[in-house]
């Protein structure tokens, strides 16, 4: 299916622009994600860094998603400035990462961690804003973002094949490297165009937290999603420990990321409901993680990994597919940003905890991301009539 096929035919060729330059700026800042979320861990110990400051320095991101994110959302919103934020964003991530290589102490790259944090984690909501509300069809949201999917498997198995060539303590300059491939990608962005108030009194982004649906969605997104937080801190050390070389543990990412990508590839094509994905997605984490936790063979963990398009990818296109009815659209970002900060309030939680557990439990702390799963999945059921009935909130 062509990207801009359900676009009309007066709208086809700037719909085709805005999505190829959507595509692309997912492809690069998704492609950051695709180098430091295996490798940056990696470098952390190669430089000397224990498990348990790995384990706060990688909950950074996640503590910053529920401070300073849905601020920096709201604001860039409120203003109409959702490209210009983007590209100041993407510019001081790519300057960011550079200043962190020079470091070795780990107090000395906490300090500075944060506020790369600051700037790097509000790019992926702030660009499901400013697609959302640049798309003529949802429905297609899931083939652009696929890009950004594709590009983490690009980027993971090249960081990859570097890992097996260069010092550990290099891999770093990767990163750098497409960070500053996404600040420069970020200037192609098209303006959106001014959105004009459609009611004399539009609804407050705030007053979505005092919507129960909306409630229960940005909830069971946290835990399914924040149950991917020991994967994400500490599968690469698990298998590198195992004796896996850094090309095999790219490859053991890039199959979850393949399964995204289908997934993402096929949304269009998708008629059930946006809870049902929800609930399918939270159920298969679930499954997910119990089998994780049995310290599984090579074998086994390629259908594991390929188990993330449920984990990770229905959970996501349902969660959108929830904003997108449940949500007016001149609020979508800074919705997108109360999601994400609900998300980074329960992967901090987890990550620390994981961080402080890991050395005495090992693949142990997989029950407890099993049991974040469930938590999500019982919320999603108990919201489920609702939403299946909700149209917009507050509307």
């Amino acid at each position: 299916m062509a990207i801009g096929s359900h676009i009309p035919a007066a709208a086809q060729s700037p719909g085709r622009r805005f999505a190829v330059r959507v595509g692309l700026f997912y492809a690069s800042t998704l492609g950051i994600i695709g180098v430091s979320l295996p490798f940056f861990p990696v470098w952390l110990k190669a430089i000397g860094i224990d498990a348990f400051w790995i384990g706060i320095i990688n909950a950074v991101p996640a503590l910053t998603r529920f401070t300073v994110l849905p601020f920096v959302t709201a604001f860039a919103e409120r203003r109409q400035a959702l490209r210009g934020t983007m590209i100041l964003l993407a510019c001081l991530t790519a300057l960011g990462f550079g200043c962190v290589g020079l470091l070795r102490h780990p107090l000395a790259i906490l300090i500075v961690f944060i506020p790369i944090a600051c700037v790097w984690t509000p790019l992926t909501p702030l660009t499901d804003g400013y697609t959302l509300k640049g798309l003529a069809d949802h429905r297609v949201y899931g083939l652009l973002r696929l890009w950004g999917s594709a590009a983490f498997v690009v980027t993971a198995l090249g960081c990859g094949w570097l890992a097996d060539r260069i010092a550990a303590p290099e891999l770093i300059w990767a990163i750098v490297a497409v960070a500053a491939v996404s600040a420069g990608v970020s200037f192609g962005l098209l303006p959106l165009p001014p959105s004009g108030a459609t009611s004399s009194a539009p609804i407050r982004a705030n007053t979505l937290l005092r919507q129960p649906l909306f409630l229960a969605i940005i909830a069971s997104a946290a835990l399914v999603q924040g149950s991917h937080s020991a994967y994400y801190g500490f599968a690469s050390i698990t298998w590198q420990n195992a004796g896996l070389g850094g090309l095999s543990i790219a490859m053991l990412w890039s199959l979850g990321v393949l399964a995204e990508i289908a997934v993402f590839a096929l949304s269009p094509r998708f008629r059930c409901s946006p809870a049902l994905l929800v609930l399918i997605g939270s159920a298969g984490a679930m499954l997910r993680w119990l089998i994780t936790a049995q310290e599984p063979p090579l074998g086994t963990l390629v259908v594991v990994q390929l188990m993330h398009g449920m984990s990770f990818a229905m959970t996501h296109l349902g969660t959108v597919g929830l904003m997108v009815r449940c949500v007016p659209h001149h609020v979508l970002a800074s919705a997108q940003g109360y999601l994400v900060a609900a998300i980074g309030i329960a992967t901090s939680a987890a990550m620390i905890l994981c961080g402080a557990i890991y050395e005495q439990a090992g693949q142990g702390i997989y029950y407890l991301m099993a049991a974040m799963a469930l938590a999500g999945l019982l919320t999603v059921m108990a919201a489920r009539p609702g939403l299946d009935k909700a149209g917009v909130v507050a509307a």
